[in-house]
């Protein structure tokens, strides 16, 4: 953040820390984490910060369902997330599951994918045998 201007204030820092510790977390989850070190964070300020530190490149968020997105660290995620309806489990998928899918998608339509905000809904296995 200092390389590009920014300061890393204590509110930023404890953000940063909780989106890492989280993992795929909702701004709310966020704050709840926050709040536990410094209670008078607000809500507006998770928000302006994640949105300053998904402009620098920090985090990455996805939707998952209705409702706020979740948020994770961008660099240690390059996946894409399988979400079972049944379950709500979130399966971490490798980009390369998708290859020949963008691939597709950048022949036919010169179409470059960020799989990265990509979820797919379906069933997971367990909830697909209990189903059977």
């Amino acid at each position: 953040m200092r390389a590009r201007g920014y300061r890393l204030t204590p509110q930023r820092q404890l953000v940063l820390e909780a989106v890492d510790k989280l993992e795929h977390s909702t701004p709310d989850d966020i704050l709840a984490e926050v709040r536990r070190t410094a209670g008078g964070v607000n809500i507006s300020t998770v928000y302006r910060t994640l949105d300053l530190l998904e402009e620098l490149g920090l985090v990455s968020h996805a939707h998952l369902g209705h409702g706020a997105p979740t948020y994770h660290l961008a660099d240690r995620h390059h996946h894409m997330h399988l979400v079972c309806r049944d379950c709500t489990e979130v399966i971490e998928a490798d980009l390369s599951a998708a290859a020949s899918f963008t691939e597709a998608l950048r022949e036919k339509f010169g179409f470059e994918t960020d799989m990265k905000h990509f979820a797919i809904f379906g069933r997971c296995g367990k909830c697909e045998a209990k189903q059977r």
